[in-house]
């Protein structure tokens, strides 16, 4: 007789709920961005410029929902510069985030996308706020840096529901690869 492990089958849960029928998975890229990664539904793009360090950088952004949740995923690049550190740039980012969301409960570990060289350290997080119209949200997210030739890269992806979606959030962060 085969005994079926306890983690053997919270994994194959996760994998089943993570593929449902509402989250049809593809692969999207940001243009300029070194990196590919999945999203569940076909995204809406957006650009304009934000203040980061000093300089007005353009933001670009991918993002769509899909069943009750929110995914995108943003990239800033910034020429490389003497003086340009990463690390406040995305605890700024990180800060206007939460404050949006007005968090109240955050849970943080280091995170970096597998196979994707990154400068200091990656940061997930998992925190719970609110809409703008008040609605109770559970945001799961990264902040990561990497560079290349083209510059400093900035990177932020999300994932809001009413509810945590640990599995959900995992299928999308965990597809952060390196672009071919």
């Amino acid at each position: 007789m085969t005994r079926t492990r306890p983690w053997s089958l919270a994994l194959l849960t996760a994998v089943l709920l993570a593929c449902s029928p509402a989250l049809n998975w593809r692969e999207v890229r940001i243009e300029g961005m070194p990196l590919r990664m999945l999203l569940p539904c076909k995204p809406d793009r957006a650009e304009r410029e934000v203040a980061m360090g000093g300089r007005q950088l353009p933001l670009r952004m991918l993002g769509c929902d899909a069943d009750g949740a929110t995914f995108a995923v943003s990239h800033v690049q910034a020429p490389l510069a003497a003086g340009l550190d990463a690390a406040p740039l995305l605890a700024g980012w990180k800060a206007a985030v939460l404050a949006h969301v007005q968090a109240h409960t955050e849970v943080e570990q280091a995170w970096a996308p597998s196979g994707v060289g990154i400068l200091g350290a990656g940061l997930r997080l998992l925190a719970e706020g609110r809409r703008a119209d008040g609605a109770a949200v559970a945001m799961h997210a990264v902040w990561f840096a990497t560079a290349d030739a083209a510059g400093l890269h900035l990177v932020h992806g999300v994932v809001f529901a009413p509810q945590a979606r640990a599995e959900v959030a995992e299928s999308f962060f965990s597809s952060f690869a390196p672009a071919p």
